[in-house]
């Protein structure tokens, strides 16, 4: 049979396509699925052309994103219909489980398919379906499916109703880069086994890094894991604060194991959802104390599980007919809320104590000159452990750098070239 895989043409910048956040994981796993069957199958990222697809199929499975994006989901199944009329087209993922019923009328497509296809999720994705695998740079990987808690605003509980985790993942690592797509990692009842199994592995000889997604269950988070979520290389670690600002000393006490742990509090994110129950005056409070506590948030805008349009834009007024603005909330405070976030986080991770667009700036610039120079000194062989201070000097710059236990000075041009490296005593 001739399989053909389908990721619709989302809203997404061309560069984020294999952005972590969003790759088609669930079309890869249905690759090497249908392979192991005997199928030939091919992945169309967009609505291509039959002359670039080369071959027709006999079954047609498209992805689904967000709600709001059921437009591009429509479009591609007309697309592919148009072109072969014959196939079988199926929906599965995000949108056709959220809304089955709204997905087969409104895109016209034969089945929907609800949920996690269970024999697919066995079984390692088809990173070779993409352009360029090998410059992927990270694996995602689930040890654990669906989610212990019911949050109102979340439909998780929907798409994945049922809870079912795995004892190890140390069979499936096949990069030095993990990104955990679970929805509560912490949940499953082995997970300090899985940590403890990260920290001693290593892929190729080195050791392997992480990330989780959907962050971690702070009422889970004990000393004992926290510090094992660091041994296993855990980076931009992220706990929710969903709750009212009454629970600040609750949080404030998981960010202290996080610490204790061995992280930097700037290192930190704090899940918040906003233009949601609680209102704007009260985010306020929740904001200020993790500027206190010298963390940076992760903002997360609430749309309903069910919303069909998002236009939201940061530079306009709109209204409710543009994107879903919550009754305790309004355009203007969404907007405000966003602007505060954003200032604050730059401060907290440059050290600034107050924001200007001027020190915005500068720090966007010595980001620049770390990256270059970083760049640079690998290319001229130095092992480099640490970049340290960017100093502004007569025609460029000055920048103390620590490389194998040893610092250099480092004279940079106007255009961040490297004109001399010295040896300081």
């Amino acid at each position: 049979m001739k399989i053909l895989l389908v990721e619709p043409e989302f809203p997404i910048p061309s560069k984020e396509r294999n952005h972590r956040s969003y790759l088609p994981i669930g079309l890869l796993k249905l690759s090497t699925y249908h392979k192991k069957k005997g199928d030939l199958v091919k992945l169309a990222r967009g609505n291509i052309s039959l002359e670039e697809l080369g071959f027709e199929p006999d079954r047609i499975f498209v992805t689904s994103l967000f709600t709001y994006w059921r437009e591009s989901v429509k479009k591609s199944v007309e697309h592919y219909r148009s072109l072969f009329p014959h196939a079988k087209i199926c929906v599965g993922g995000i949108y056709a489980s959220l809304m089955p019923d709204d997905c087969k009328e409104y895109t016209g497509c034969d089945d929907v398919y609800v949920g996690v296809h269970s024999e697919a999720e066995k079984v390692i994705p088809d990173y070779d379906m993409l352009a360029n695998p090998h410059n992927l740079g990270f694996q995602i990987i689930h040890a654990s499916r669906g989610c212990i808690r019911n949050c109102k605003f979340c439909g998780v509980h929907r798409i994945e109703p049922d809870f079912s985790y795995k004892r190890s993942i140390k069979s499936e690592i096949r990069s030095n880069r993990l990104v955990f797509y679970d929805n509560n990692i912490l949940a499953n009842s082995h997970i300090k086994d899985i940590l403890r199994e990260i920290a001693d592995f290593k892929y190729k000889g080195k050791h392997v890094s992480c990330e989780s997604q959907c962050g971690f269950d702070a009422r889970l988070l004990t000393p004992e894991i926290a510090k094992l979520i660091k041994k296993a290389r855990f980076l931009n670690v992220r706990i929710a604060w969903d709750g009212p600002w009454s629970d600040f000393r609750k949080i404030k006490k998981r960010i202290d194991m996080l610490v204790d742990a061995g992280y930097k509090s700037k290192d930190i994110f704090v899940f918040m959802i906003y233009n949601w129950d609680i209102d704007f005056n009260e985010m306020l409070k929740k904001v200020k104390k993790c500027r206190e506590w010298r963390v940076q948030i992760a903002d997360c805008r609430f749309r309903p599980i069910n919303q069909k349009y998002d236009k939201y834009s940061p530079l306009k007024k709109q209204t409710y007919n543009d994107y879903y603005i919550h009754p305790k909330w309004a355009d203007e405070l969404v907007k405000r809320f966003r602007r505060i976030v954003r200032r604050q986080n730059i401060c907290v991770r440059m050290g600034f104590k107050k924001y200007s667009q001027k020190l915005e700036a500068r720090g966007g610039r010595d980001r620049g000159i770390r990256r270059r120079l970083m760049q640079q000194l690998r290319h001229f062989g130095y092992n480099i452990s640490k970049i340290r201070q960017v100093i502004p000097v007569k025609d460029g710059f000055k920048v103390n750098v620590r490389v194998s236990k040893e610092n250099y000075e480092v004279i940079l041009s106007a255009d961040y070239q490297v004109r001399s490296i010295t040896k300081r005593e």
